[in-house]
Formats: structure tokens, C-alpha cells, sequence
């Protein structure tokens, strides 16, 4: 997406339309193009401002917003709830659907963390060190 123009550029370009300019020429003149000329003449003949807007979504919460406390509350009682638990909760308490994604940055923005709890050993090997400063298979024998 491209930048927008600078403040000061929209100020010398309807300085230079109302000084008797067209929008071609006054767009010309700046080293802008001319459709971008165009389209500030007609902002200046409407009087709408040429302040360039802001970009970017706009700050929030979105749907969750309102129910942040009641996902706090839930999480808080049953920390090993899961992401489908919880938006099942919320569509049916609230009548809320929202994706697992959403829910997940929204508990990450609350600042709650997701740490995984091992059931059992990743491999069946035993440990590969003892405290008598061995190592190997031979270690794990006593």
C-alpha cells in the first residue's frame, strides 16, 4: 500500500489551485500525478480537508472486547481449558463465534500464556546422565 502524501504537499497544492492553477497544472508543478491532482482539486472545490488519513486497522478489541472479563474468568478457573472449549463456551453463553486464532491473540493480549504440559517421555530412552558423571547407556545401569 502506498504512503500517503505529506501534509505540507496538500497545503502548496491548494495553495497553488487557488492561486488560479488548475489541478493538472498545480499537480505538474509538485511532481505528482495528474489523476492524484485531480483528486486534490476536488477536495479543495468541496472543502474537505487534505490531511492525509490514517492507515492501518483501527485499534480495539473487536467482538471480544466486551467479554474480556467473562475469558479471563473461565481461563483463570480451568487453566488447561482448551481454544475449542473456550469458543464453544462463548458461542453458547454469549452467543459469540469467533476463531480459534482470534481467541488465542486475545488471550495473548490479556497476558495469559499457553505452556504445554507433558503427558509422558518424548522417546523411551532413559536418561543419558548419571550423577556419577558417566554417560551413556552404561550410566542408566546401576
Amino acid at each position: 500500500m502506498p504512503a500517503p502524501l505529506s501534509s505540507d504537499l496538500g497545503q502548496r497544492f491548494e495553495s497553488l489551485f487557488l492561486s488560479g492553477l488548475n489541478g493538472a497544472a498545480a499537480a505538474r508543478r509538485l511532481m505528482v500525478s495528474p489523476a492524484t491532482g485531480a483528486r486534490l482539486a476536488r477536495k479543495v472545490r468541496e472543502g474537505a480537508s487534505l490531511q492525509p488519513r490514517k492507515c492501518g486497522r483501527p485499534l480495539g478489541w473487536g467482538k471480544l472486547g466486551p467479554h474480556k472479563a467473562l475469558l479471563a474468568g473461565w481461563v483463570e478457573q480451568d487453566p488447561d481449558i482448551t481454544l475449542a472449549e473456550l469458543c464453544g463456551a462463548l458461542a453458547e453463553a454469549e452467543a459469540v463465534r469467533v476463531s480459534q486464532g482470534a481467541l488465542c491473540r486475545a488471550l495473548r493480549r490479556m497476558g495469559f500464556t499457553f505452556k504445554k504440559s507433558r503427558w509422558s517421555r518424548l522417546s523411551g530412552a532413559g536418561p543419558m546422565w548419571s550423577a556419577q558423571g558417566t554417560t551413556g547407556p552404561a550410566a542408566a545401569s546401576p
